[in-house]
């Protein structure tokens, strides 16, 4: 183990001997502390109320102790605290049935939970209360008990069991990981040499049919003898490969939308090294989402395509829509989009969840001083952002499995590709932080692009919104709220489940629920009381809303059959670039 753990600790300093990283965990650890000093001044300015915080604490001990010493004495008693009953990390027979580890694992709910409540009744400035409720969740979630082989029960028996086996498997992975993560440390999540693009992810026939600087367009073939005139344009997310929607044969909502006997075309953005760190939002849109609407109605000899904008996809699509209502009457017509799609996508971001705990003049000064010297925003960084918004599920169950028990995680494809991260230009991501989530411009109507103020009220096309309940990253709030600056009527569907699994979800597994209802006005909350239930997934939906749109149809196109003759078959080269 020590050995296995020498390795370990050489692939990470070896990067930092070199040069090649330059730690700002410094940085980190100072926002942290000052942070969490100013719950403790609201709390210690007032002697009183440091007392009674302290006497609360104590008083909660006081009552374990007297109830485990009944326990001991034979006598049963009911717990003082419980962890929530979704907590999977105290599911091990031992942390109640053993009177040691029991009380180990509440008096460590006792402290989590005193320490929130302390966050939460501090008086303090919102922003800083919602940062310190995030950091003692991270902190919360590193000490539990269960995360450490000496108290936890079940690592305990495997250890022992294994002679330390266990051990120095984890060891030896954890050193694979961090060299993997060129010095950081990459957890792996899944088994990922079961899985490549192209061969079982990926795997929809098509043709690239376009490609510059910042995207290939790939044309998928069709798998009906006709189809609806108006094909459809996917943008999805660059913070993240395309291929979310396209992950299996099952799993895929290309595969699935082709055979209702759509033409799907999609972008695969560029994953970007330091050549492209000039690259804004401006460029995005027009060498990404108004290039790819071009050649999409030029591939499939039509004036109109419908849209479809997933997560930060649809922020683009959004302003790209904004930005042809302010040119001129009809922009928006003349550019031949005829409907858009919202998946998870927000527009106003005053209700953006945890992401905003990372959003504030401070932490994007010191990023834009990081990303100037590489021009590019790495997306190990930004992977393990999203991972701390969920790290009790994400993070911490993956630490002990590997690195403390000794196993391998199983093959999951969408884990595999939610590590698959990819870089990003530094002014197209500067732009979006201080635009959308510290400035929240956009919402307001005063954010300027390319020369025009985007104003969401003229967009005035058919929207259809999609948000998912469970959502870390773009809550339904947040999404809800946001449609309500359009225009236009739109269609409102809220999912079950979170930001993939509700998108991502077949009908063929029959998985989850979705809710409609009116047009969003109000609270979200009043919405969902007179919104009616379905079971399943919301494909169908939306498909049957696209066929009302128009829903005439032509005979199949083969991809390259127009203008555009194939440059490689789908899921195209941009895809397979590792970050």
């Amino acid at each position: 183990m020590i050995e296995e753990g020498g390795k370990a600790m050489a692939a990470y300093l070896r990067p930092r001997e070199d040069g090649t990283i330059k730690d700002d965990v410094a940085e980190d650890i100072a926002d942290v502390m000052k942070t969490l000093g100013n719950v403790a001044e609201y709390w210690m300015i007032d002697p009183q109320r440091a007392v009674e915080a302290q006497s609360r604490l104590i008083g909660g001990y006081l009552s374990l102790w007297s109830s485990t010493l009944k326990r001991l004495g034979g006598e049963e008693t009911a717990p003082v605290v419980a962890p929530p009953a979704r907590d999977a990390r105290f599911i091990d027979p031992e942390w109640s049935s053993n009177p040691f580890f029991d009380t180990l694992k509440q008096t460590y709910l006792l402290t989590a939970n005193w320490a929130e409540k302390m966050v939460d009744e501090a008086e303090i400035d919102p922003h800083t209360k919602h940062k310190a409720e995030f950091y003692v969740r991270q902190i919360a979630g590193a000490v539990s008990p269960s995360n450490f082989v000496l108290t936890n029960p079940e690592l305990l028996r495997t250890t022992l069991a294994s002679n330390g086996d266990n051990l120095v498997r984890g060891m030896k992975m954890l050193a694979e990981d961090i060299e993997a993560g060129g010095g950081e440390l990459k957890i792996r999540q899944t088994d990922h040499s079961k899985f490549k693009v192209g061969e079982n992810l990926a795997t929809t026939p098509g043709k690239v049919i376009f490609q510059n600087e910042l995207m290939q367009l790939i044309q998928y073939a069709p798998a009906t003898e006709q189809v609806l005139r108006t094909p459809v344009v996917i943008v999805p997310p660059w913070i993240n490969k395309y291929y979310v929607l396209d992950l299996n044969a099952e799993k895929s909502f290309v595969r699935w939308a082709v055979a209702q006997g759509l033409t799907v075309f999609i972008v695969s953005w560029v994953n970007p090294d330091a050549s492209l760190a000039a690259k804004g939002f401006g460029d995005y849109m027009h060498d990404g989402v108004l290039k790819a609407i071009e050649v999409a109605r030029k591939a499939a000899n039509v004036e109109e395509v419908h849209t479809v904008g997933y997560c930060v996809g649809g922020t683009m699509l959004s302003m790209t829509l904004a930005w042809l209502a302010a040119g001129q009457p009809g922009g928006i017509a003349e550019a031949g989009i005829r409907s858009a799609s919202f998946l998870t996508t927000q527009v106003d971001f005053t209700y953006a969840g945890d992401l905003k705990v990372f959003i504030d003049e401070e932490q994007i000064s010191s990023l834009e001083r990081r990303m100037l010297e590489s021009g590019v925003m790495e997306g190990g960084k930004m992977a393990r952002a999203f991972n701390m918004l969920r790290a009790n599920d994400l993070i911490w169950p993956y630490v002990v499995n590997n690195y403390l028990k000794g196993q391998a995680p199983f093959p999951f494809d969408i884990l595999h590709w939610n590590s698959d991260s990819t870089r990003l230009p530094a002014a197209n991501h500067s732009f979006y932080l201080r635009n959308c989530y510290l400035d929240n411009l956009f919402a307001k109507g005063n954010l300027h692009l390319e020369g025009r103020q985007l104003d969401l009220s003229k967009v005035t096309l058919p929207i259809y919104s999609l948000a998912t309940r469970e959502d870390h990253i773009a809550p339904a709030q947040s999404v809800f709220l946001g449609m309500q600056l359009f225009g236009t009527q739109s269609r409102f569907v809220l999912a079950g489940s979170g930001h993939i699994a509700g998108v991502v979800n077949p009908p063929a597994r029959g998985k989850y629920q979705y809710w409609t209802g009116a047009t969003p006005a109000g609270k979200l909350e009043d919405w969902l009381d007179n919104a009616q239930m379905h079971p399943g997934s919301w494909w169908p939906d939306w498909m049957a809303w696209i066929e009302a749109q128009d829903g005439a149809r032509v005979p199949a196109r083969i991809p390259g059959d127009g203008p555009f003759p194939p440059l490689e078959d789908a899921p195209g080269s941009y895809v397979k670039v590792n970050a």
